[in-house]
């Protein structure tokens, strides 16, 4: 991969595995200096030693672990907000309070803290990009997902106004919203699994890191304020 992001500093969140670990990989690779964040410390180290990133363990709704992690970092250029999780996936009914409060903390509180921290850095700068990674749950309904559509839905809307807020100052705030990937995500939900015919022919975590390195790269002049991915293997009837 052509080294596109040379002499530039990254964080990814959530990159113990999945999507997060190939959003590592793939800026790398582009030259980026990266640091990874991940509560499993183990699963963290391997995936570092897998893609070339730095690891830093922590969990995005600390908020001092935030601050630990940007008082190391120093100065950045990409924020890639991957962290999330489902949680429980249920009728509401069968939620605790603690899934419920658990889902919308890690899936939307934590992305506002670590955007915060990385505006305070950006903005003296004029220039910078961060990265918040949705779902298509913000735009879609189905049954059972109303919590975690709900911060999804919330991340989204936060990530607009924030570009709003940002763009005086040369700041770019960008959502990737993917759909089915090539994660344990549905396996973590308690959904089981799709069957590895299909799962093949989801979105990779390269094909989601591709896709932020090729954003990142744009000149200062561009600016992509939203990208919907789907895997042509899902069945969708409205979009």
């Amino acid at each position: 991969m052509e080294q596109t992001l040379k002499n530039q500093t990254a964080i990814v969140t959530g990159a113990s595995r999945g999507y997060g670990a190939g959003i590592a990989k793939c800026l790398v690779e582009a030259g980026a200096k990266v640091w990874i964040t991940g509560r499993n410390e183990e699963a963290l180290r391997k995936s570092a030693d897998q893609s070339g990133a730095i690891p830093f363990p922590a969990d995005v709704t600390d908020a001092t672990a935030w601050d630990n992690l940007f008082s190391e970092v120093g100065q950045l250029d990409i924020l890639v907000n991957n962290a999330g999780a489902g949680v429980r996936i249920a009728p509401l009914t069968e939620q605790s309070d603690t899934e419920i409060q658990e889902s919308i903390s890690v899936n939307l509180t934590g992305t506002i803290l670590g955007c915060r921290r990385a505006a305070e850095v950006m903005i003296p700068e004029k220039s910078g990009i961060i990265f918040n990674i949705g779902s298509v749950c913000a735009k879609h309904a189905w049954g059972e997902w109303s919590v975690y559509s709900a911060a999804k839905a919330g991340l989204l809307q936060f990530s607009k106004c924030l570009y709003t807020e940002l763009r005086p100052h040369g700041v770019k705030v960008t959502s990737v919203i993917p759909s089915w990937g090539q994660t344990e995500f549905t396996d973590s939900c308690g959904l089981g699994s799709r069957g590895q015919e299909v799962l093949e022919k989801c979105i990779s975590p390269e094909d989601l890191g591709t896709l932020v390195v090729q954003i990142a790269s744009q000149p200062a002049h561009i600016m992509t304020e939203e990208v919907t991915m789907w895997p042509t293997v899902q069945p969708v009837t409205q979009l």
